[in-house]
């Protein structure tokens, strides 16, 4: 695709000698060239269709920020990752009809390509960010509605976008706010001093009252109490903030709780914190604390397994490849796609992708009320799993 890019960006107008259209243009040109989205559907030529959407998963910006974010395999090769998300993709447009729909409407390539590029696709990979990520997504959420909303906040970046910059395509992330009693020329400042400011910024206590139309999510802290934070933030940094540092600014002063099953002690490079204690040796009371948190988590490990094997209806044979899923897909240090966990337990992928939603589902029915909990839980569970998954093998072996 890169190649033929770049022969439409050499072509010239014969009259004028100049490039015929704009870049962008030439790279529409390029993928409309490329991709036969009508031919294909009317032919059922699933592989065709299967490479186009591959194409557009490769090329799509939200995918290349999905690794930051950790929704894509980090640990394995990236091209397994964008087969795991073409499949579910592929999976997603068929079990929803949209494939029959543009049959049926008589869309065209372009329009086709811009409604999964631009909406089924987006829509996937925010689904995925708000399920492994969902009181950060929340709170973001929160935190740039309310900036933009309150009479308190207003924008420092006016006036770049009065001398020609478009508004349209500017993202709402890269915009710049502050307090609205400031004036106009109040300078910024660097990230690290920002932070370093945030820091005298005492962290909120956890709002524990459940909200939502079933209850289950809790509020963290009220929109009041968020704002009242945001002007501190604002306060102390003495600086206007683009969105984005100043969504992770306020967030960096509140207790978020995102349980997932993820490798906690593994990469330090992700986004989340670690809490650390000054004194990293043991006294009394935190080897009292411990003692009952590994008991309390080994409880949960007990109830989470009994759940998975209730799920298998007790089936020994489906309990241990659910075992297999939860050690490869969650807990294995060795992080692989979901193609190749399904290779290494000699199972499809659809089986694969059924374990993991009753997995997740067990997982959402545990309440954990602190973070150190879930810590230990995992780091129980991922004990417990590799013995059995060990025994598994061992067995069969031995059969």
């Amino acid at each position: 695709m890169a190649a033929t890019s770049a022969d439409h960006n050499q072509q010239s107008n014969p009259k004028t000698g100049a490039p015929e259209g704009s870049r962008a243009q030439t790279r529409s040109a390029s993928r409309a060239s490329l991709a036969r989205w009508v031919d294909s559907l009317r032919r059922s030529d699933v592989t065709h269709l299967w490479s186009e959407l591959h194409r557009l998963v490769c090329h799509h910006p939200l995918v290349r920020a999905s690794h930051s974010a950790g929704l894509l395999v980090e640990g394995g090769e990236r091209g397994n990752a964008y087969v795991d998300l073409t499949q579910e993709l592929f999976v997603t447009l068929l079990s929803k009809g949209r494939f029959q729909h543009y049959l049926e409407t008589e869309m065209s390539d372009a329009e086709i390509e811009c409604e999964i590029g631009q909406i089924e696709l987006t829509n996937l990979l925010t689904a995925e960010l708000r399920k492994r990520h969902p009181e950060s997504y929340r709170l973001a959420r929160r935190i740039s509605t309310i900036i933009q909303s309150s009479a308190n906040f207003r924008r420092f970046d006016a006036t770049a976008v009065a001398e020609g910059e478009d508004e349209q395509h500017r993202r709402l992330a890269d915009r710049v706010y502050g307090l609205s009693e400031w004036s106009d020329g109040k300078p910024r400042r660097g990230a690290q001093e920002l932070e370093q400011r945030a820091q005298m910024i005492p962290v909120r206590q956890r709002d524990t009252r459940m909200v939502g139309c079933t209850g289950d999510s809790q509020i963290i802290i009220s929109n009041s109490d968020l704002e009242d934070l945001i002007v501190s933030v604002l306060e102390a940094c003495d600086a206007p903030v683009d969105v984005r540092s100043l969504r992770s600014l306020v967030m960096s002063r509140l207790p978020v709780m995102d349980i997932y099953l993820v490798p906690l002690g593994g990469d330090d490079s992700d986004e989340g914190r670690v809490f650390e204690p000054a004194d990293t040796r043991e006294n009394p009371e935190q080897g009292l604390l411990r003692r009952e948190s590994e008991e309390a988590a080994a409880g949960y490990v007990d109830v989470f397994l009994k759940g998975l094997r209730e799920s298998v209806r007790g089936k020994s044979k489906q309990y241990d490849r659910i075992l297999g899923v939860l050690w490869h897909c969650y807990l294995c240090p060795d992080h692989v796609t979901q193609l190749e966990a399904a290779a290494r337990l000699g199972v499809s992928d659809s089986l694969v992708s059924d374990y993991r939603r009753r997995i997740e589902q067990e997982l959402r029915a545990l309440a954990f009320s602190e973070i150190e909990e879930a810590r230990r839980f995992e780091l129980s569970l991922r004990e417990r799993v590799r013995a059995l998954v060990a025994v598994g093998v061992e067995a069969g072996v031995a059969v």
